[in-house]
């Protein structure tokens, strides 16, 4: 199991389209991905998990993963993550 703590600093959080990229990308991976926000944990590849937890721009998430491909999962979040969703 793998984990890492991030910050979402787009302007909108992860709300629509930051949200479909995001499951997209966790889509690409073969291994359980969760996200946790406070103490609510939802599956990253669910586009109504994800806005359920109503991740807004500057708030902390716990990305979790495991299974084959876990490390190469969170890198790939991270690194979506701290693009800013290419805005």
């Amino acid at each position: 199991m793998c984990t890492k703590e991030v910050y979402i600093n787009n302007q909108i959080g992860l709300r629509a389209r930051p949200a479909t990229f995001f499951i997209q990308k966790a889509n690409e991976f073969k291994s359980s991905i969760q996200v946790e926000k406070e103490e609510r944990r939802v599956n990253a590849k669910s586009l109504l998990g994800v806005l359920s937890l109503g991740i807004t721009k500057g708030t902390k998430v716990t990305l979790v993963a495991d299974g084959a491909d876990e490390k190469e999962a969170i890198e790939a979040l991270t690194e979506l993550i701290n693009s800013n969703f290419s805005e």
